[in-house]
């Protein structure tokens, strides 16, 4: 087991790095105050249900995090093995931070002082802290997509280089997919809904395939369409993106998108990334 804890600064990229690293498989629990860590760690080692955890505790546990050198002396202690990453910025980026997204500092709150003090004062409170720290970002400079970058490098560099795509076939009749990222809209291809051997039939069929295949357009199309996912791939995982889903509509989500989104699929993956295809509608009847 891989027992993660985070900690530093507030306004230094935390919950960041927590989305990202749930993102790559990590089970991640927010806000835990220093004094469970022990016994929540003892427990899902015996557990065995998670190979990677990661925890994030701070000062919003108020004064249980003075105690957390303490725990993680018990961690060692009880010979559990963990790491320790721990998040910092400038004093000028953590105020220009805490300004754009017009919240207040935790430590703020209570005392009502100037959030340069509510600063300076969790400086004082975590700097033990950091000197244990396995790990230490800076994220005075960085952008969010850098921190994902630098978060997926640490800790599951063998899972993050691949980007994870769903490509999804649907009929407009039903919905567009409201996870979609990309839609295409391919309505405009000849129906086999209306050819009486192949109504009843779908887009995993190969007479349907054959038939919609058949026409100049959909070759068209599909090499334009193809042509720009192959350009933007590269590009969503570059900035970060762990997940991308491409969806494919025709009117009843049976015929002609699962005939695209089939191919779409199988090509991704010989680019080399991780696809799957969903066709939602296709048991559906029209």
């Amino acid at each position: 087991m891989r027992f993660l804890i985070i900690t530093g600064l507030s306004g230094a990229g935390k919950t960041v790095v927590a989305n990202e690293l749930e993102d790559i498989g990590f089970f991640c629990i927010d806000n835990m105050p220093s004094n469970l860590i022990p016994t929540f760690a003892e427990m899902a080692l015996q557990l065995k249900q998670f190979e990677n955890i990661a925890v994030v505790t701070d000062v919003r546990t108020k004064e249980l995090y003075s105690g957390l050198g303490e725990c993680l002396f018990q961690l060692e202690e009880m010979n559990i093995e963990f790491e320790l990453l721990f998040l910092n910025a400038s004093d000028e980026t953590l105020s220009r931070r805490y300004v754009e997204t017009r919240r207040a500092h935790p430590l703020a709150l209570e005392s009502d002082s100037p959030i340069k003090d509510a600063i300076a004062y969790e400086r004082t409170l975590t700097n033990p802290i950091r000197e244990l720290a396995d790990h230490y970002i800076d994220t005075t400079n960085m952008t969010v997509p850098d921190l994902r970058r630098m978060v997926c490098s640490l800790f599951l560099k063998e899972k993050c280089a691949t980007l994870k795509v769903t490509c999804i076939s649907f009929g407009f009749k039903y919905g567009i997919p409201t996870e979609s990222n990309i839609v295409l809209d391919v309505r405009f291809l000849p129906n086999p809904f209306y050819i009486e051997t192949l109504s009843k039939k779908s887009g995993l069929d190969q007479e349907v395939k054959d038939y919609v295949l058949s026409f100049d357009e959909t070759s068209e199309v599909f090499d334009k369409f193809s042509g720009l996912i192959k350009y933007l791939l590269p590009l969503y995982q570059g900035e970060g993106r762990s997940q991308l889903v491409v969806s494919i509509g025709c009117t009843g989500g049976k015929h002609r998108s699962v005939v695209l989104v089939e191919i779409l699929t199988n090509l991704i993956k010989e680019l080399g990334y991780d696809a799957i295809a969903i066709h939602r509608d296709i048991a559906k009847i029209l």
